[in-house]
C-alpha cells in the first residue's frame, strides 16, 4: 500500500499553515521558533515525498540542508532569547528593545 503524493502535500500544507499561524499570532519567541521549525518540517516532508515519488535522491539532500539550517536557526534563536531574557526579564517580541543599535 502506497500513500499518494497528494496526501503528503495536504499534510505538509496543514503543518506549514499551523507554523505560519504560530509565527503571526503568537508573541512569545520560543513559540515562534517552534512554529518556524514546523514550517521547515513541512518543507522536508514535501522534499522527501517528491523524492520518493520521482525516485530521485535530490530531495534527501535538500532535506538534510534544511535540517542543518533549522538546527542553526534554533541555536542562534535560543541564544538571542536567553540573552534578551537575562537583560530584560521579558521575552515579548513587541517589547524587546535590547537588540536595537
Amino acid at each position: 500500500m502506497t500513500v499518494p503524493v497528494v496526501d503528503y502535500v495536504a499534510l505538509a500544507s496543514v503543518i506549514f499553515f499551523i507554523g505560519v499561524a504560530g509565527v503571526l499570532l503568537r508573541r512569545n519567541p520560543l513559540v515562534m521558533l517552534m512554529s518556524i521549525e514546523l514550517m521547515f518540517n513541512a518543507a522536508n516532508l514535501l522534499f522527501l515525498a517528491f523524492a520518493r515519488a520521482w525516485l530521485n535522491n535530490a530531495g534527501h539532500i535538500f532535506a538534510f540542508l534544511v535540517i542543518t539550517v533549522a538546527a542553526a536557526e534554533a541555536a542562534i534563536g535560543l541564544a538571542i532569547v536567553v540573552t534578551v531574557f537575562r537583560a530584560e526579564k521579558n521575552v515579548d517580541v513587541d517589547e524587546v528593545r535590547a537588540l536595537r543599535g
